[in-house]
């Protein structure tokens, strides 16, 4: 399988949402020890902290649920393009978060503030940006999950988006075949990053046995992405599960779904 260098030697930027922590900033830290020659720039509410002399940051100012800031945000991505040396700009899409509780909780605005960020951000960011990406060549990876492949009850409608976005970028990417632009959709299960916080539950509510290190999701996508590949589910014991559920039938595995998420929330929410 080819190396994490060999799917980004060739390119001179890299646009990212997130990058302040989780997947995000592992994704700047790698791709800049590989390549340190990089141009970052990150949108997200916080600048990331990376001790990195070296490291060519944009750091942009930005709530991506919003849509308004994400346009200003993306006049401030296209300033920094026009100053990076030509060449191939990778796009991630990372930016997400999740809400755990029996739906609307904690309430509708919380749940649309998710659809705007996991969702339309995203669609956001690449229906801007692709025009870039066809003239100078490139590629845009965007991070699902394992929650992708079936309904979640108490987490569902972050599954939901999720599900777009796996699916939206499946068919993205076959649309730009023949452009010099791919489109790969990243599936991590469980990680250890602010996810489970930020959805209301205790650290450690969920069993590590599925779970993986942001930087192992980071490497495993750069090597889906120098194969050609369109998707990736990182960690073997993920693609086995991954493939089990896809056989049974939606009803069946929401019903089990349901049974298994429903010990978290007796069990382990924060109150």
């Amino acid at each position: 399988m080819p190396s994490p260098f060999a799917a980004i030697k060739d390119f001179r930027a890299v646009v990212i949402t997130g990058g302040s922590s989780g997947i995000g900033k592992s994704y700047i830290e790698l791709l800049a020890k590989l390549c340190p020659e990089l141009a970052f720039c990150n949108l997200s509410r916080r600048k990331p902290d990376i001790i990195n002399k070296k490291l060519n940051l944009r750091h942009v100012p930005c709530d991506l649920s919003d849509k308004e800031q994400v346009l200003k945000g993306l006049l401030e991505v296209r300033d920094f393009l026009q100053n990076v040396p030509q060449g191939k700009v990778l796009l991630i899409n990372n930016s997400g978060f999740g809400i755990y509780g029996v739906f609307p909780e904690p309430g509708a605005a919380q749940q649309l503030e998710m659809i705007d960020l996991n969702v339309r951000a995203v669609v956001q960011m690449t229906a801007d940006l692709l025009p870039i990406l066809k003239a100078r060549g490139g590629a845009i990876i965007t991070i699902a999950s394992t929650a992708a492949f079936q309904p979640t009850p108490y987490l569902g409608t972050y599954g939901a988006t999720k599900a777009f976005v796996l699916n939206w970028s499946l068919a993205l990417n076959e649309e730009l075949r023949g452009t010099g632009v791919s489109a790969l959709a990243v599936c991590p299960g469980p990680t250890s990053t602010d996810f489970f916080r930020r959805a209301g539950l205790a650290e450690g509510s969920v069993p590590n046995m599925f779970g993986e290190t942001s930087e192992k999701v980071v490497e495993a996508s750069l090597k889906a992405l120098a194969s050609g590949r369109s998707m990736v589910v990182s960690g073997w014991k993920n693609k086995i599960m991954t493939s089990f559920v896809s056989i049974i039938p939606k009803p069946v595995i929401a019903r089990l779904a349901a049974a298994v998420l429903l010990r978290y929330r007796l069990k382990q929410v924060k109150t």
